[in-house]
């Protein structure tokens, strides 16, 4: 009896060390375990689904079941039953949704290895944009900190989407355009505009009630649009959201962004259907009783759709623009600088020492995506354009990229494995392209500032010190172009209408027409030297020829150049009216190709600002002489086009 009365001290002394080390111990296992994604859910109440419910009542044996999944998607894949597998992997997230390589591996899958096993640029474009929703709408709401998922969806914007390896890379830029013109509209032209714009979206009312608060002519807005809009959704309710968002961008396009509505005088056409959706939307955003309710109406739908649709902060959004640079969020690389910057500051705590190669990679990130944004970061796009959105430098960003640059050097100064020296090669790489890009632009003085600071980082002013930049202007940009055409070739593309705008602003601008003629002259040898070259050639899959569109690019470089200069608000109005006056006696058919696209984004610049109202681009900015005559032609041409491709749909021959 008292062995036995022994035997229950001793072990419930045992059971309550037990539960006092045990006790001890959880608050380190916690850590660790949400440190490394291996808790379930932060809370209980995540409105998570009910397959995650189920998961989580079976317990052990959700493994199995997770495990059987797994195989099961692979099987599927392998027979290319997609849509099926999609279901499964869906599944599977929902049955592991803390576990952030699930979420990776299966967005990963969607957006390179399925995409790539189609036959359509569409149906390329579904998948990509699937895997990037899974990790942006789905993975990154269970796993708001997590590090990882951040950097490979900023990795996947910026590589797949807005890179030139995938072959159908400029449908995805165009598609990418379009949808987020659809979302936000028109940005403004102007740094300050732009941020200002952005700001008044992350700064609407949060909820219905409130924007009726703000605005009380919201309510009967929401009223009139609900009683003339019903028709249109066989009897439902008028849903604000995306797809309102969509109709009312597209009528203004139609009414005043859109050179080839214009051409096709699909405003004309469009009104004259009284009971057309077009002709009521006209008559609601036209009502000058709704502008101030429409104005707050839409910044409410945009902020909304942003958080509950896309799952991204408009304050962020503003933020970054403010901070960055003038953010055009039709740009694949603006979503990746976000989520990769998001990602930085959100998932930082949770990185130790022996994983700061993760925080390094999407620190990396942000300059990757800075870098492109200089190169192309400014947008032009008509949503009626069946092609890839016009993308112009964007010098604005080298400054941003500097002194991100140095914050990053000293922030991984005494990472492991030389954190901090792994920005150096991208640096010097991006200065060299820039001095390379501002001499061909005619800027001699930013390429001698920006060669000078080249050289005091990594030439006489390291350690040793090397005069590899101590050298003439001249030289270094000839031994820097030297091998890159053929290995990058559009660098070329950005050489040659650098070249050119050059060539407008002093051949043409200021009178000397023997440095216009210089451009064209290298432009004409940088295009002569890709003809010539058919051994770098080849054609995609999808059967887009890789020469046949850098030429085609090449060929319209003139073109492209002249409306960058005309519609850059960073070069002074005067200017601009100067070349645009002079600039028939050179290129005398030039205007009349460009001047509906240019005139159209000179006036959206125009409608911002201190010179709202005040500006009559007309005078400023006159139609050329047979410009009727070039509109009835081209929208001949592009109504023919349209039949034609309308018939080569309908037979189903595909595309060379």
């Amino acid at each position: 009896m008292m062995r036995d009365r022994v035997i229950q001290f001793g072990s419930c002394g045992v059971a309550i060390a037990a539960l006092a080390v045990g006790g001890a111990m959880l608050p380190g296992i916690t850590e660790q375990a949400e440190r490394k994604s291996l808790r379930y859910t932060d809370v209980t109440v995540d409105n998570a689904p009910p397959i995650v419910a189920l998961g989580t009542a079976i317990g052990a044996l959700r493994g199995l079941v997770v495990d059987y999944l797994w195989i099961k998607a692979n099987m599927m894949q392998e027979e290319g039953r997609y849509y099926d597998m999609l279901e499964d992997a869906r599944l599977i997230t929902k049955l592991q949704p803390r576990f952030p390589f699930v979420w990776i591996f299966h967005g990963h899958n969607m957006a390179y290895n399925i995409s790539v096993l189609t036959n359509t640029p569409e149906e390329r474009w579904e998948w990509v944009n699937k895997g990037l929703s899974l990790i942006r709408e789905e993975g990154l709401r269970y796993n708001p900190n997590d590090l990882l998922l951040y950097k490979d969806l900023a990795f996947w914007l910026g590589h797949k989407v807005d890179d030139v390896s995938d072959d159908a890379h400029a449908y995805y830029k165009q598609q990418m355009a379009k949808e987020w013109h659809e979302l936000l509209g028109e940005p403004p032209t102007d740094w300050d505009a732009r941020t200002d714009w952005i700001k008044n979206i992350a700064g609407a009312p949060k909820t219905l009630d409130a924007a009726i608060a703000r605005t009380p002519t919201v309510e009967s807005l929401i009223a009139k649009l609900q009683e003339d809009l019903v028709v249109f959704t066989d009897g439902d309710d008028v849903k604000l959201d995306v797809e309102l968002l969509r109709n009312i961008s597209r009528w203004n396009a139609i009414r005043d962004q859109s050179w080839i509505a214009s051409e096709l005088d699909l405003a004309e056409r469009l009104s004259q259907d009284q009971e057309g959706l077009y002709r009521v939307l006209d008559d609601l955003m036209t009502d000058p009783a709704f502008a101030e309710a429409w104005e707050t109406l839409l910044a409410h739908i945009r902020y909304r759709v942003l958080v509950d649709d896309y799952n991204m902060d408009p304050v962020k959004m503003w933020e970054y623009t403010r901070d960055l640079g003038p953010l055009d969020w039709r740009h694949p690389q603006s979503h990746a600088l976000y989520f990769a910057r998001l990602g930085s500051e959100k998932g930082m705590h949770r990185v130790e020492k022996k994983d700061v190669h993760n925080a390094i990679n999407i620190d990396r990130q942000q300059l990757h995506s800075l870098q492109a944004l200089a190169r192309s970061g400014r947008i032009t796009f008509d949503p009626f354009s069946p092609v890839m959105p016009g993308r112009f430098p964007e010098p604005r960003y080298i400054e941003t990229i500097d002194k991100m640059f140095e914050e990053l050097y000293i922030k991984y100064f005494d990472a492991r494995g030389s954190g901090g020296e792994t920005f150096m090669p991208f640096m010097e790489n991006f200065m060299s392209s820039a001095v390379r890009e501002a001499y061909r632009a005619g800027e001699l003085d930013r390429a001698r500032a920006i060669m000078d600071r080249l050289d005091g980082l990594f030439g006489t002013g390291a350690s040793p010190p090397n005069h590899k930049y101590n050298e003439d202007l001249d030289v270094f940009v000839m031994r820097e172009t030297e091998g890159e055409y053929t290995s990058q070739p559009h660098i070329a593309i950005s050489d040659v209408v650098a070249s050119l705008r050059y060539g407008f602003r002093v051949g043409i601008g200021q009178r000397r027409p023997e440095v216009y003629r210089e451009a064209v002259n290298f432009a004409k040898q940088v295009t002569d030297f890709f003809r010539k070259h058919e051994d770098i050639d080849y054609e995609t899959k999808l059967g887009s020829a890789r020469m046949r569109d850098l030429l085609y690019a090449l060929d319209r470089s003139a073109e492209v150049a002249f409306i960058q200069i005309m519609t850059d608000p960073t070069i002074p109005v005067d200017e601009r009216i100067q070349i645009w006056a002079q600039v028939d006696e050179l290129e005398p058919d030039l205007r009349l190709r460009t001047s509906d696209r240019i005139r159209q984004i000179v006036n959206q610049e125009f409608s911002y600002g201190p010179l709202a109202g005040r500006v009559d681009v007309d005078k400023l900015f006159p139609e050329p002489l047979g410009i009727e005559a070039y509109r009835a032609a081209l929208a001949q041409r592009t109504a023919a086009e349209a039949q034609a491709e309308h018939d080569r749909k309908a037979a189903g021959v595909e595309r060379k």
